[in-house]
């Protein structure tokens, strides 16, 4: 019975694997980047290049290239194992935090741009339509409300992982 629910329990993992990289791909991003991603939520501990690449089934460079991207957004994290010279990687801690920061970053990119070209029609509102500056207005409405709905929820959900 036990190893019936393990290969159960590993088809289970290899089908989240699977739907973590097309949910990747639907934000634009690359599928093997969320298979990953999926791949790393499953383990509790550290797992090599070598490791990632032959559970995948692909080749060891484009893993690589995509696990550097990952910790650079701070996503994934190395780790050291004493006696192994490979590199390993783990989730890190407050991964779908972290995500969402950096989502959160891109579209508050959005409001700069708003308040950048309100300041620049209000200095010279001659030089644009009545329609063009009331759709500034109401972009930079608009991401700026999004901004604080999404930035509250940033500091909700760190205070429930605190606690």
């Amino acid at each position: 019975m036990a190893a019936k629910t393990d290969s159960t329990g590993r088809a289970l993992e290899r089908e989240f694997i699977q739907d973590f990289g097309e949910a990747y791909q639907h934000f634009g991003l690359p599928r093997l980047m969320g298979r990953i991603v999926g791949l790393l939520l499953q383990e509790d501990g550290p797992v090599s290049l070598d490791d990632i690449a032959s559970r995948l089934r692909v080749s060891k460079g484009p893993v690589s290239q995509v696990v550097r991207r990952l910790h650079d957004r701070g996503l994934v994290e190395k780790v050291w194992v004493p006696g192994d010279r490979r590199h390993f990687y783990e989730a890190t801690d407050d991964i779908f935090g972290r995500a969402f920061t950096t989502h959160t970053k891109k579209l508050e990119s959005n409001l700069v741009l708003a308040r950048r070209f309100v300041a620049r029609t209000t200095e010279n509102p001659d030089a644009t339509s009545p329609h063009f500056r009331s759709r500034l207005a109401e972009m930079e409405r608009f991401y700026g409300m999004m901004s604080r709905h999404l930035n509250a929820f940033l500091v909700e959900w760190r205070e429930t992982r605190s606690s």
